[in-house]
């Protein structure tokens, strides 16, 4: 017998729903679909939802748009029903009666990201433990401990010591030899740089060494190379990535026949040459990267987060890499996997078009200002009328809130965020946050009723 759900929603998602639920083949239940009167199915509180649900005994199930706010399990005791809430995006719905995923599995990766604290002798070994602490929560697999020039770091050991005690991978790096020998023996997993004029160095230490060139000259790489397969010594190589107009093209290249040269070795490449040194915002530039180092097969990324515009460039290489990898196995673009780097602009273009809130707004009857938004501007309605502008001010003298400071702060910031949302080409939801992607974290707390979690909604209501 086919059980009979009953599907929650808004008045601008019911025809969207509709038209999923029909393009399920082979459905195994019945189905009905609830419009509970509001515009924005994402406007929901299960407080909401049991006043306006109505009679629910015929059915077997109840799905909730996925955005809904409360305690769901409160709502089933309440209702006794199973009730289960719904993807955030629509378009994902079929996934729960066996359609194809839209879904992409981001649980694995095959990059590891080596982050760099490029200024660890002018840090205390408690900073040092906070910053790794923090790369390692955003994705980093290995610290690098950076040494500068000329300067001593008296507590360079404590440092490694510690960083192991509490359970970090460790690299050492530093154009010192000594540095270099300390940090090894006491106890760093990785050494950055061997060279051939340093090479000795591995008949005294354990540690994994990464081989760079001797002044950019591969033939000195690939002798280092060749000593290290014949000692049976495990290494990665690095024939460094140059920063744009300093031989980029030719760093790419110099990748690439690397990897055709020795195709079973481990390979770094310093990301940090670009995304440090080209003054844009890095979501995009480490996901081309990443892009070149799937193809080539790179195993090792080195980074840093110096930088404020690089300021959250570990965990975008963390996205990146986990992305690249989906996409990778699923044999297709790394396009609409995930949306987290995509931090200015949205995936989609406006949800609805100008005719479509036009007759919206007619059936409205109150005098509470909705706000949305289609390629032709920002429109606000109430029961007044409905007007449209491409700047906020222009709305100014349609507005009349009776004095209300309250909502006025209120239409000012959602107003402010449609602008934004406009101007970038963003999604736009009226009381809703504007995504931002991995640049900020965004968490719906379930147990929050929707008074608790929007004051201004509750004074213009």
């Amino acid at each position: 017998m086919k059980k009979n759900i009953l599907f929650i929603t808004g008045k601008l998602a019911e025809n969207n729903l509709k038209k999923i639920l029909e393009r399920i083949d082979n459905k195994e239940f019945d189905y009905e679909i609830r419009n509970l009167n509001v515009n924005v199915a994402a406007l929901l509180t299960t407080d909401m939802i049991a006043r306006r649900i109505g009679d629910v005994k015929k059915f077997n199930k109840v799905i909730l748009p996925g955005k809904v706010r409360g305690d769901i399990g409160e709502l089933s005791n309440q209702l006794n029903i199973e009730i289960q809430r719904g993807p955030e995006e629509l378009k994902d719905l079929p996934t729960m009666f066996g359609g194809k995923a839209l879904k992409y599995d981001l649980s694995k990766y095959e990059v590891h990201i080596f982050a760099e604290i490029t200024d660890a002798p002018n840090m205390s070994v408690e900073e040092i433990i906070k910053q790794s602490n923090y790369y390692r929560e955003n994705g980093a697999d290995v610290i690098d401990i950076g040494c500068l020039p000329n300067q001593k770091f008296p507590h360079l050991s404590e440092s490694i010591k510690e960083l192991k005690n509490q359970g970090f991978y460790v690299s050492i790096d530093s154009h010192n030899d000594d540095e270099l020998i300390l940090g090894a023996k006491s106890g760093a997993d990785y050494m950055l740089s061997i060279k051939s004029d340093n090479f000795h160095i591995l008949d005294k230490v354990d540690s994994y060494p990464i081989l760079i060139p001797q002044n950019g000259d591969m033939k000195s790489l690939y002798e280092c190379i060749d000593k290290c397969l014949e000692m049976k010594r495990v290494f990665i190589a690095d024939p460094i990535l140059d920063p744009i107009n300093y031989g980029f093209t030719d760093s790419i290249l110099r990748y690439k026949e690397l990897r055709s040269a020795y195709p079973d070795i481990h390979i770094m490449m310093g990301t940090g040459n670009v995304t440090e040194l080209t003054h844009a915002d890095t979501t995009g530039i480490t996901m081309t990267l990443m892009g070149i180092i799937s193809e080539l097969k790179i195993n090792h990324i080195l980074t840093t987060e110096v930088s404020n515009h690089c300021r959250s460039v570990i965990k975008e290489n963390d996205i990146a890499r986990r992305i690249i990898l989906a996409a990778s196995e699923n044999n297709t673009t790394p396009k609409h996997i995930d949306s987290a780097l995509l931090t200015t602009h949205s995936s989609e273009s406006s949800k609805y078009s100008h005719k479509e809130i036009k007759d919206l707004a007619n059936n409205v009857r109150d005098k509470n200002y909705r706000i949305m938004l289609s390629e032709d501007g920002i429109h606000l309605f109430n029961k007044n009328g409905i007007e449209i502008a491409k700047d906020p001010y222009d709305l100014y003298e349609f507005i009349d809130v009776e004095g209300d400071i309250g909502h006025a702060f209120y239409l000012g910031l959602e107003l402010a965020r449609a602008q934004i949302a406009y101007q970038l080409g963003k999604e736009y939801e009226q009381d809703e946050e504007l995504k931002w992607g991995c640049l900020v974290d965004h968490e719906i707390d379930d147990k929050l009723t929707f008074k608790q979690t929007s004051s201004t909604y509750k004074k213009k209501r």
